[in-house]
Parts: structure tokens; C-alpha cells; sequence
């Protein structure tokens, strides 16, 4: 992982993602070019991705702590 995957934060890497994507789209670059967008896209997608399944794993944590407090009230 690189620095910037390690400090770039979820709605940071999601910006850069979404204007990766318009570039691409838009066209006009060298194929180089579109290759290294495509790359540092896979690259934010990655970032992303890890935010979200730590989001999910805290969200599920905290359901799960929630339902043994339930249990033990009964």
C-alpha cells in the first residue's frame, strides 16, 4: 500500500475516482495516458472498497453488541 492509499480518506478517494472516470470517459488522452488513469482508478477503487468493509465491519460489530445487550436484558 502506498502512502497515499494509507492517507487518502474514503470521500477523498471517491472525488478523485469519479473525475478518473470523467477523464477517461471524455477521451483525448494518449493511450499512456488512459493507462495510467485506468491504473490509478483500480488504485482509489481499492481504497474505497477498504473504507467501505471497515465501515461494514464497525456497523456489524456494533449490531452484534447491540443484540448481546438485548439477550442479556431477557
Amino acid at each position: 500500500m502506498s502512502v497515499t492509499e494509507e492517507t487518502l480518506g474514503y470521500e477523498q478517494a471517491r472525488d478523485e475516482l469519479v473525475d478518473v472516470v470523467r477523464r477517461l470517459e471524455a477521451g483525448g488522452t494518449t493511450l499512456e495516458e488512459s493507462l495510467a488513469l485506468w491504473e490509478r482508478g483500480e488504485e482509489l477503487a481499492k481504497v474505497c472498497r477498504r473504507w467501505l468493509d471497515g465501515a461494514r465491519a464497525r456497523l456489524d460489530a456494533a449490531l452484534a453488541a447491540e443484540e448481546d445487550e438485548g439477550e442479556d436484558e431477557k
